[in-house]
């Protein structure tokens, strides 16, 4: 595995790869990886002959209050952890490498499937995701990336805009990691001491009590809100931001539901804001 730090040798890699017959795969990441990330690098691995995993804290998906500073970093680990899954190129480029101009005047933004949701708890934060997603995939070139359904609205922005801007990428859905206890692995689970570790199980348990309810057959989504609502209150240690059920697709709230659906969350639990959701479809 060769870990390198500018634009111009993550091309020159990839070309190379590409001219010589071979798949290439990507995993952008902001680091502090975990099995979840390990999860993507295997898919990519299975999939392609060469895989890139990109480290890069993005300072235009973090709001003015929020945590970009105290965001956990470990390129060491990290380095172990891609190696171990078969990675053949780290890219770890600093933010000068990235924006050498400092202030960034070009920005891609994917609107209605930004608005809601994360888009509107962390306004400005999707235009960052998608302005470095765009990115990344004009520096790897013509690739298959990797992103967990764990960040679900995340993967529709980056697919849509995908599409919509003919990037020569597939975007490729990886399942959601999660812990024994049920809670979706992700590198802010760091800031959790164990008993926020286990409160934080509370997310699972919500998302699991609204598809039941959907399987009793409930069709407001209103009801089902509300339901994963009331079990996130029976944890003190949580503090609920939004319980919603949506179209897949969309991500738009229906009056009655139907078709391919998901249920997402996002809650405070001590130090950490987290997030999960999980599908389900109904005929």
């Amino acid at each position: 595995m060769e870990l390198v730090h500018t634009i111009e040798e993550v091309r020159s890699r990839h070309d190379a790869a590409r001219a010589a017959g071979g798949r290439v795969g990507l995993v952008p990441t902001m680091g502090y990886l975990h099995d979840g990330h390990r999860s993507l690098m295997e898919a990519a691995r299975a999939d392609c002959d060469f895989v890139t995993v990109t480290i890069f804290v993005n300072p235009l998906q973090f709001g003015p209050n929020e945590d970009l500073d105290a965001y956990p970093r470990d390129l060491d680990g990290d380095l172990a952890l891609a190696e171990g899954a078969g990675v053949s190129l780290v890219f770890a480029p600093s933010v000068k490498e990235m924006y050498p101009d400092g202030e960034v005047l070009t920005s891609v933004r994917v609107r209605g499937l930004a608005d809601q949701l994360e888009g509107a708890s962390r306004p400005g934060h999707f235009d960052g995701v998608a302005t470095v997603v765009s990115k990344l995939f004009a520096i790897a070139g013509p690739c298959q990336a990797y992103f967990g359904e764990k960040d679900f609205q995340q993967l529709q922005i980056v697919t849509r805009m995908t599409r919509d801007l003919s990037i020569p990428v597939d975007v490729v859905p990886c399942p959601t990691v999660r812990e024994a206890n049920g809670l979706a692995r992700s590198s802010r689970n760091a800031y959790l001491s164990d008993a926020e570790r286990e409160a934080a199980a509370v997310l699972k348990r919500a998302l699991e009590a609204g598809v039941a309810a959907i399987e009793a057959g409930e069709r407001s989504p209103v009801e089902v809100e509300r339901r994963m609502a009331e079990v996130v209150a029976s944890e003190p240690l949580a503090t609920l931001d939004y319980a919603r059920v949506v179209d897949a697709a969309s991500l738009e709230t229906l009056e009655s539901l139907r078709g391919t659906l998901r249920l997402l969350i996002a809650a405070r639990v001590g130090p950490a804001r987290l997030i999960d959701n999980v599908g389900t479809v109904l005929p």
